[in-house]
Order: C-alpha cells, then structure tokens, then sequence
C-alpha cells in the first residue's frame, strides 16, 4: 500500500488530493507532509510491526497517519468514530495498540478516558494541540521532507477492522497489505470511475469511503470530505466542487430523495454513484435512477473480503430489466465465488446457498481467533453468512443472512453484543433483538423484551441503556415488550419465528 501511494504521489504533484472545507491539500503536499510524519514517527520509536490507530473525524491528517503507517509497516486498527467508549477500549486492548492518535476536537474526554482504562496504550499524539499529549502535527516542522520508501512486505498486516463475534465479543479482521493491494487493483479495475474523479466522502473514513482513498489517489483525482453527512450539504458540496463520484449507502440515498431541495440541486455533475453496504429497495432505487439519471453502481463485500466480492455496473442498471435492479452483481475479477450448500457443495442455478469466496481479496483470518478463523473458512472457502440465488446470466441476488447481523443505515449492527447490555437491566428477564424493515434505515434495530415480574415497561430507558453502553448506531429504533419469546427445539430463542411477525410476506429476509 506505501508503493501505491508513493506512485501516486509523484503522479498527482500540483493536483488537490484533498479538500475539507476551506482546506486544501495537494499530492505534493500530502506527500511532503508524509515524509516529516514517517521522519517523526521514526523518532519517537515506531517501527515496523508496531500497532497503532487513530480516532477521528473525517480529516486529511487522519488519513496522513493511516498512509505513514502503510510506508513504515505499521499494524493500524480502524476505530469507528460513533463507536461507544466501551467499544474503543475494548478494540484497543484487543489489538494491542501502544501508539492511538487523536483527533482533540472531538476526541479529548475520549481519548484520557481509553489511556486511563487501557495500559497499553502507552502514549497518545494529538492532531492538533489539546489532546493533553503531545501535537504531533506541530512536530512536522522540525523534520525536512525528503524521498519516500516504503518498507512493509506483502504479508505484512496493514490493518484491523473489527467485526461482531457470534461470541459477542467483536473480531479483528486481518488485512495484509497483499488484501489492501488487491481491494485497490479490483476497484480500479471494476468499478464504473469518471474520466476525472472528484469524490466526495460522506460516510467515515473508517468504514466503506476510506477504502476507497488510495483507489482515488492511483487515478490523481481529488477526495473532498465532509464531517457526516447532511442532504443539504450534500447538493452544496456536489455543486461547488463539481463532484463526480460519491459512495453513499442506501438510507442517505432516500433521504436525498426525499430532501426538498432535491428539485432544485445542481447534481448534473454526479458520474457515479456507488452504494452499497446494506441492500437498496428497487423501488427507490429505480426513483433515484430517475431523478440522478444512470449515475448508479452497487458493491458488496464485507470486512472479511473488503468492498469487491460483486459489482453491478451502471450499465447493468437497466429499467428494462427491473427484476436485475434487486441484484448485487457478477464476482469481481480476480475473486472466486460460489454458492454453496452445508455440505460444502454447489448449488443449481436458481437455488439457494451461502456466497463464498476465495481469491487473494481474502482476509488472512480473525485476530487471535483460530477457532472462529476455522469455522471461517471451512470446505476451503470464506464463508460471508449471506445466502443468495444466481439467476442464468450469472447475476446473484441476496436472500437473507444466515447470520444474525442487522445492516442499519449502512452500518453492521450485532444482535448478542445489543441483547447483552439489555439483559443487564435488572428489570429484563430476556430479550431478542432483530431488524426489520424500515424506508430509511433500511433495516431498523428493534428489541423484543420480557420483563421480570412486576416490572414496568420503560421502552425510552432500555434505548438509553444500549446508546450509552454501545453508541446510537447499535441502539433499538423501537422496543416490544411481550410474555415470552418462542424457542426453537433446543431451547434457543427463535429469531426466525420472531422476524416472521415483522417481514410478513417479503420475497426477500433483507431489506
């Protein structure tokens, strides 16, 4: 990932690579920029193999440390900025961060509160002062930018990304840099990209947009970024910097639609946009056809095989195929997937089995987790816990999960870890959390909750209750109170039995 960058920083030179708002930032820039990061770090004892990551907001700087830890070898694990505190402290134990760079705008409180509860992280580097720790970016003057060298191997481990555990506890996704490389090649490669990219990133860095930074850079084009999304700022952002290329997950995608100034916005520039990370209604996406034009292009992927499983071009979005626009697409290159049953078999054509893939886009396996690697990746291939139907022309069409996972807005949201903390709650004997459809989030986090006896139903507390403990992505939209759950024959709760009140009569077990 460090050769990447460097090719594209002597390719981009006087090109802007980045933009918030009144702040620019050319290649050139960036890449001298780079060079005093790496010279700083290297002072301050950071060395190949070492861990560290980064709690921001969406920022240039926070990708610059990223990108310093691609060139140095530098193991990064990736923090949600909604994530809860309990969240952040537990990834960084897990992972052994020693080195976590802060964002002190945002991040002070936070950041005292993880390096009082986790010991091993043994310094904290603002970006900016007032992190209580040293500015590190302040540090950048004392160093005189020179060549760029990247000295991490393709085996070498670039980054974590934690997903839900079915133990509860979240996992460490490993990604070499030989998946890193592969997850660009493939976007490069694949995907619908404009002439000339100008991109604007809504969503984190640290989830779906982020991985597509270095993508963007190989093509010189320019990464504008904004601090959340707003609709409104959305069409400002579009209009002033003539954006041609975005990535926006579905509910952002509706409340665009919805929005309205969306009559009147300048969105003529827009080339591409790519959604993904929890499936779209084809109803609102044929809508969001009409009004954008044929602007769109689906990923899906997962943490475990980032962004490139399948792709539905914008080509492949046509009207006169409706029934294509519920698809996710034909398997990227370079990636091999089937659909296979509990046996490890194929299935026909027009049945249904798990996607599995296999291909150097694979992750290396969960951190610490040999067990759960295993089971990952039994009959030799990874299992992503989606189950989908492949039509005659080789389109798949995701049916349902055969993991619990809710997708919220575009953000993966794990039943145990929620049903956890509400179990907590002296006054809840039990409770089952699923998703069910919802117009805007896609899919909405509900709780179904049997109360001890003589307790009051208190669904505002209960939400309260997961918010503080796992952040307000993870938080129920609505809480069902009910006498008991039904079990399957072994005793379990019965999610499907449960799901089925709420789906009805849906085709499909996504939304």
């Amino acid at each position: 990932m460090g050769d990447l960058i460097i090719r594209a920083i002597h390719r981009g030179g006087d090109r802007t690579a980045f933009v918030l708002d009144e702040q620019t930032m050319s290649y050139a820039q960036f890449g001298a920029a780079l060079s005093q990061l790496v010279q700083a770090l290297k002072a301050r004892g950071l060395k190949r193999g070492d861990a560290i990551a980064t709690l921001s907001s969406n920022r240039p700087e926070a990708f610059l440390v990223n990108a310093a830890g691609y060139l140095m070898g530098l193991r990064s694990t990736w923090m949600h900025p909604l994530g809860s505190e309990d969240d952040h402290a537990y990834l960084l134990e897990d992972s052994g961060v020693t080195t976590l760079f802060v964002d002190p705008t945002q991040f002070a409180q936070r950041s005292e509160a993880l390096q009082a509860r986790v010991p091993g992280v043994q310094r904290i580097m603002g970006l900016g002062p007032g992190a209580g720790s040293e500015d590190i970016l302040a540090a950048l003057a004392h160093y005189t930018p020179g060549p760029l060298e990247s000295v991490a191997q393709p085996e070498d481990i670039c980054t974590l990304i934690y997903t839900g555990g079915t133990t509860g506890r979240p996992k460490g996704v490993i990604h070499t840099h030989r998946v890193q490389v592969t997850m660009v090649m493939t976007e490069l490669t694949e995907w619908d990209w404009p002439q000339e990219i100008r991109f604007l990133a809504m969503t984190p860095i640290t989830h779906a947009a982020g991985a597509m930074i270095v993508a963007v850079m190989s093509r010189s084009g320019t990464f504008v970024m904004s601090k959340g999304f707003d609709a409104q700022r959305f069409f400002d952002l579009v209009e002033r910097h003539r954006i041609t290329s975005t990535f926006l997950v579905p509910t952002m995608i509706y409340v665009l639609l919805d929005h309205p100034s969306m009559d009147t916005a300048d969105v003529s520039s827009l080339q591409t946009i790519i959604y993904g990370a929890s499936p779209m209604s084809p109803a609102r996406l044929l809508e969001g056809m009409k009004r954008f034009g044929p602007v769109f292009m689906q990923l899906y992927g997962q943490s475990e095989a980032p962004n490139c499983v399948t792709t539905l071009r914008r080509a492949e979005h046509d009207p006169k195929y409706p029934e294509r626009l519920a698809s996710c697409g034909m398997p990227s290159a370079g990636v091999q997937v089937k659909l296979l049953d509990e046996q490890g078999e194929e299935v026909p054509v027009g049945e249904v089995g798990e996607i599995c893939c296999r291909g150097p886009l694979v992750m290396a396996g969960y951190w610490n987790k040999p067990e759960e690697t295993e089971k990952a990746f039994r009959h030799g291939w990874l299992h992503t816990g989606d189950l989908a139907r492949r039509d005659a022309d080789g389109f798949l069409y995701i049916v349902d999960r055969s993991k619990d996972m809710i997708i919220s807005g575009g953000f993966n949201v794990f039943p145990r870890e929620v049903e956890d903390v509400l179990t907590r709650h002296p006054d809840v004997a039990a409770a089952a959390v699923i998703g069910v459809p919802d117009p805007k989030w896609g899919e909405a986090v509900k709780a179904v909750v049997v109360l001890r006896p003589g307790a009051t139903p208190n669904a505002e507390a209960l939400i309260a209750l997961v918010r503080d403990a796992k952040g307000v992505v993870q938080a129920p939209k609505s809480v069902d109170f009910t006498d008991a759950l039904p079990v399957t024959g072994l005793g379990k709760p019965d999610k499907k039995a449960i799901r089925a009140k709420y789906w009805g009569g849906s085709t499909r077990a996504v939304n």
